[in-house]
């Protein structure tokens, strides 16, 4: 069972992410039936650090308050993608997942898991915008970076601030059951669990690139984006083959035509969500996505999430247009 939490920091911690390990772990809430853990805040850069928000946190445990724990939380700090870590402080995240222990990353606390090496064959995450860096610094690691959590038994990680608070829940709801975690989520105000995934958040707008023969083509077809449109039309609108098209669109795109359509429509789409009252069958049509129904399909298969979802938690309940 989870009894011994241990919340692990190091220099520049990033007071958010270290504030959900003492929301979900550190608090008293017996008086509602929820579980207590015996949790302490370790430092692992002596009895005082800084936060990247100004103000010091001191705590009388070291590294060897770790050795007892069953779960090892590392949250974000600042410059976590640049800087290294005490090797003693890796030695102690390695024993503790060697004697059956859980670590645990809240955003770019992933990169001292990676140092551990405990992200060498796992899956992982990480706040969208240190993906990249994260799988370039670590490439035995297999990230995943439009999820909020990933639980790979031993070692868990998680996407940016808040989704801290998903995988905290998803371990509470491992260890005692959906109505504790439940329970416990009512108690913070927040939902038991969230649908979709960090691609919702995630801004990526495609890449302006240096076109030199099919640049006037992109252009026609960010403005007819609610047309149907085939390799066939988009070649003579070029002046080329369908063959010839197809290889320097994809030399120099990046990507092929329908993909690359189908993800400006989806950014229109969103677009349209964020900012506007449409109903979905209108924006359906705006996109050339046709109906609803296949807005809501492509939606999904692209961003982990509904149409309807993306706009509540882009603009509030409010303004819920029709069901898609």
């Amino acid at each position: 069972m989870l009894k011994n939490v241990a919340a692990l920091l190091l220099d520049e911690v990033h007071p958010f992410e270290l504030g959900v390990l003492c929301e979900v772990f550190g608090l008293d809430r017996s008086d509602v039936g929820l579980p207590v853990h015996d949790f302490a805040v370790v430092s692992a850069e002596g009895p005082r650090l800084r936060t990247h928000a100004g103000f010091t946190i001191s705590t009388p445990y070291g590294l060897d308050r770790l050795e007892e724990a069953d779960l090892i939380a590392v949250p974000a700090g600042s410059d976590f993608a640049r800087r290294d870590y005490p090797e003693e402080v890796l030695d102690a995240l390695r024993r503790a997942v060697d004697r059956g222990a859980r670590v645990m990353s809240v955003c770019s606390g992933a990169y001292v898991l990676g140092a551990a090496g405990l992200l060498d064959g796992r899956r992982c995450t990480t706040h969208w915008r240190h993906a990249t860096e994260l799988a370039r610094r670590f490439p035995r690691a297999v990230v995943e970076p439009d999820v909020l959590y990933v639980d790979e038994g031993s070692v868990i990680s998680s996407a940016g601030t808040a989704a801290g608070i998903d995988a905290c829940l998803h371990l509470v709801r491992q260890e005692y059951g959906p109505d504790v975690a439940n329970t416990l989520a009512r108690r913070m105000v927040v939902p038991p669990h969230r649908d979709g995934g960090q691609a919702q958040y995630i801004e990526r707008p495609l890449p302006r690139t240096p076109c030199d023969t099919v640049g006037e083509t992109l252009a026609w077809m960010e403005r007819h984006l609610d047309q149907e449109m085939t390799v066939d039309q988009l070649a003579a609108q070029a002046h080329m083959s369908p063959r010839t098209f197809a290889r320097r669109f994809q030399n120099e795109t990046g990507t092929t035509p329908y993909r690359w359509l189908l993800r400006q429509r989806v950014l229109l789409a969103q677009h349209l969500l964020e900012t506007s009252d449409e109903t979905m069958d209108t924006i359906a049509g705006r996109t050339g996505f046709g109906t609803a129904a296949a807005l809501r399909h492509q939606f999904v298969r692209s961003l982990g999430t509904t149409p309807n979802t993306y706009r509540r938690t882009f603009r509030g309940p409010g303004s819920m247009s029709e069901v898609a």
